[in-house]
């Protein structure tokens, strides 16, 4: 198996994991979204996984991202986490090297201090060229 695939399957694997939990609302739903194998809009080496909470609670419309994982330029970047779990960490134990393993919720200027990846000059021109 190649590494993207070992990446691809071990974030799938950890995010179901995390989706079984704790909502007891009826009318909520904890959704998972992955994109990698269907849809290549933006570049083959990218792929989004995300974990949704959607619904209703009472009167309140309930729309929450609340992990977003993507894979670009080879690594794994940890976009949004407003769980407890420390995702790095969990990737790391689970044979993932901590250099594939991007603080994409960091600031780019902290991100060479974490312990963790830093984003390939690749990346990040594209990253500025969509901001244009």
């Amino acid at each position: 198996m190649d590494k993207l695939e070992r990446y691809r399957q071990c974030i799938c694997k950890f995010l179901a994991e995390q989706s079984v939990g704790e909502n007891n609302e009826p009318d909520m739903e904890c959704q998972l979204i992955f994109d990698g194998e269907h849809v290549r809009v933006a570049s083959p080496l990218e792929n989004h996984y995300q974990l949704l909470d959607i619904g209703w609670q009472g009167l309140k419309r309930v729309y929450n991202c609340f992990i977003h994982l993507d894979i670009k330029d080879n690594k794994i970047w940890i976009q949004r986490n407003l769980t407890e779990v420390n995702i790095a960490q969990e990737l790391v134990n689970r044979g993932i090297p901590p250099e594939d393993i991007v603080l994409g919720l960091h600031p780019p200027y902290k991100r060479p201090y974490t312990g963790y990846g830093v984003p390939s000059a690749t990346v990040l021109s594209h990253s500025s060229q969509r901001s244009v």
